[in-house]
């Protein structure tokens, strides 16, 4: 049987994630349209850094999309579309998602107040393992789709689906 500090635990996570999702969800797609914010380091190679580290492609697709479960959202298990309009709102929207992956991180600490210390570490534990595969997929993801609308890059009339 789960005890009552368990399913406060459980309902706080809940509430948490809930709450940044829709949050975020109301943010204008053109902030994140045009938004410098989670810009990629040049240190990722266009995303090719999360491959060669994590073997993303291997697992990205087990991920769950939060817009597919609440059917709200864009989603972003596929491309809509390979023109330049669609993968630059794909782009903008990997932002979203990485945005509502670290802002859901940020809660973590709260979880001290009335846990004890070993519990509210691994209450930090699991904001970090739940969040982190999301956020290397949106830098791994967006990585890609930037490079092949970069000008600079001789190969930007490749299709993405081919990548």
């Amino acid at each position: 049987m789960i005890s009552n500090l368990w399913m406060t635990n459980i309902a706080a996570w809940l509430f948490f994630h809930l709450a940044i999702s829709i949050l975020c969800l109301m943010i204008p797609q053109s902030y994140f349209l045009k938004s410098d914010g989670f810009r990629l380091y040049a240190w990722e190679q266009s995303g090719n850094i999360w491959q060669k580290l994590f073997r993303v492609k291997k697992w990205k697709n087990v991920l769950v999309d939060g817009a597919s479960v609440f059917r709200i959202g864009y989603g972003k298990k596929k491309l809509h579309g390979n023109k330049r309009d669609d993968l630059m709102l794909f782009a903008a929207e990997t932002r979203r998602a990485e945005l509502t992956h670290w802002l859901s991180i940020l809660p973590a600490p709260l979880f001290f107040l009335w846990n004890p210390f070993w519990a509210g570490c691994l209450m930090i534990a699991y904001a970090l393992v739940f969040n982190f595969p999301f956020i290397i997929v949106q830098r791994y993801n967006r990585g890609r789709i930037l490079a092949i609308l970069s000008p600079k890059d001789s190969k930007s009339k490749k299709d993405i689906t081919k990548k």
